[in-house]
């Protein structure tokens, strides 16, 4: 039965302790990185390396991380866990150039590929996984590894700590940026966590979907999914990042997330996946020091 003094939309009361105490989990493990050249992903204007490291668990990790050939410290791109297998040293379609001017990390967490031992994330279903209580949701790991992941770009003599922007077609750079504030700018679309049952019910696409399906499963734990996912909501992150923000995405759908985040703030509606590349590009690249922006060849004018 609901609890009637349960309020969906309110901040949990031990948010911070919540947080707090992964923080410190994850502090109390040595990240161990291991490093390992791998040849046959480098290229003429670049290097690149496999990384393994730890996150709570204990579990480890893999990313990708690129570097330019030449002297650095470099501008910095790290692309933190997306909602799917695989991972590549640069998305898919992005202008291998890219890997000529920025050092770029790309994280495998826990059950993605290169990361899947012992366990591999099922697609659909990582949504849900442990989703009855917030201390076993699979998400809280995922964070944690994120946050690592950051903590290893920033051991790098190769990256400029104060020109690193995290990046995700999700909601992870908003939660990250405030757990870990060394990011100067971030590049997100929150459509996982932010007023999440609410949207999911005004649609039957995928991701969100995966909430419906959970929720027809098991009715009687709507309660304790909702709880769960206000841990994650990146409205209640906002206050705390104060990196340059970009939010891709719809009005009026995040406009007021877009106004609760403490630092400078564009939100652009989606339109095309050219025209917001484009967009994305030109703006990482003024906001990280250079006049013109690396496109995709069928990108360029």
């Amino acid at each position: 039965m609901p609890d009637p003094s349960f309020d969906p939309t309110a901040c949990p009361g031990d948010f911070e302790a919540y947080w707090r105490d992964l923080l410190e989990e994850l502090e109390a493990l040595p990240a161990a990185v291991a490093v390992e050249e791998i040849p046959l992903r480098s290229n003429e204007f670049s290097t690149t390396y496999g990384l393994r490291f730890t996150s709570v668990g204990p579990y480890r990790l893999f990313a990708y991380l690129s570097v330019p050939v030449g002297e650095g410290p470099f501008p910095t791109l790290v692309y933190l866990a997306r909602y799917a297998s695989t991972v590549e040293v640069i998305p898919q379609g992005d202008a291998d150039e890219k890997r000529g001017r920025f050092a770029i990390l790309s994280l495998a967490a826990r059950g993605q590929r290169n990361a899947d031992r012992p366990w591999a994330a099922p697609f659909p279903g990582l949504l849900t996984e442990g989703i009855d209580d917030p201390r076993s949701y699979i998400f809280r790991g995922i964070v944690a590894d994120c946050c690592r992941a950051v903590d290893v770009a920033l051991s790098r003599p190769e990256v400029d700590a104060s020109r690193l922007a995290l990046l995700g077609a999700n909601d992870l750079p908003i939660l990250i940026a405030a757990l870990r504030p060394a990011a100067s700018h971030l590049v997100a679309t929150p459509n996982l966590f932010h007023r999440a049952i609410d949207r999911a019910a005004l649609t039957d696409a995928y991701p969100l979907e995966e909430f419906n399906d959970y929720l027809r499963l098991f009715p009687d734990r709507r309660t304790q999914v909702i709880a769960t996912l206000a841990y994650f909501d990146p409205i209640f992150f906002a206050p705390a990042v104060r990196a340059t923000t970009l939010l891709l995405g719809g009005r009026p759908e995040f406009e007021g997330l877009s106004r609760a985040l403490a630092g400078p703030t564009e939100l652009r509606p989606s339109e095309t996946r050219y025209k917001d590349g484009v967009f994305q590009e030109e703006w990482l690249s003024r906001g990280l020091g250079f006049d013109d922006a690396i496109l995709p060849a069928a990108w360029r004018g």
